[in-house]
């Protein structure tokens, strides 16, 4: 659940009235593309898996390539977590074709979904109204479809995929995990 906001310099923007975290993530069908394919997917379909939903803000930029890149490389360590890597943003899933086939970003391992009506950002309460862009959220669900863990960062700065997957990695493990704990690491029990 979202409401409007109108901060002190007037521009609008979305936040959230309650936080996501321990509820029901918003559930959602998008049109995505991966692989040369464009497809309708949902967050239903991942029902059992653990999901790391992650938004930006545009295409074609400079910060979101390095972010989408880095999680394509470690897509087999999120794999190897159970869990699907999905991507999006506020632009067309053509958009994000180009930019996968003629734009440099490439062949991706997960599906980027589009949020052309930007209902999904709104949502999840990353949608800044005024700008008309998502900023960089990023959502592990687990696998009855609860929000775990949202970070969200202002459009200037990357997120680091390491971090979301040592986050990953310490709800998994369904118990106690002190600060800077990494797999393999001791818990502090339940």
């Amino acid at each position: 659940m979202t409401e409007k906001t109108v901060s002190m310099n007037g521009s609008s923007m979305m936040t959230c009235s309650r936080p996501l975290v321990g509820q029901m993530a918003p559930q959602f069908k998008a049109q995505s593309y991966m692989d040369g394919q464009i497809k309708e997917i949902s967050l239903s379909d991942y029902k059992g898996k653990w999901v790391v939903l992650f938004f930006y803000p545009l295409d074609f930029t400079f910060v979101c390539p390095t972010e989408i890149l880095e999680f394509n490389k470690k897509t087999d360590a999120f794999k190897k977590n159970n869990a699907q890597l999905i991507g999006g943003s506020i632009d067309s899933v053509y958009s994000h074709k180009g930019w996968c086939e003629q734009g440099g970003l490439g062949k991706l391992n997960f599906p980027l979904i589009s949020d052309i009506t930007k209902k999904i950002s709104q949502d999840y309460g990353i949608l800044l109204e005024d700008k008309g862009i998502s900023l960089r959220g990023t959502f592990i669900i687990d696998p009855e479809g609860k929000v775990r863990a949202a970070t969200i960062h202002d459009l200037q700065v990357g997120r680091s995929v390491d971090e979301t997957l040592r986050v990953l990695s310490a709800f998994q493990t369904g118990e106690l995990c002190p600060v800077g704990w990494t797999p393999g690491q001791k818990t502090l029990g339940k």
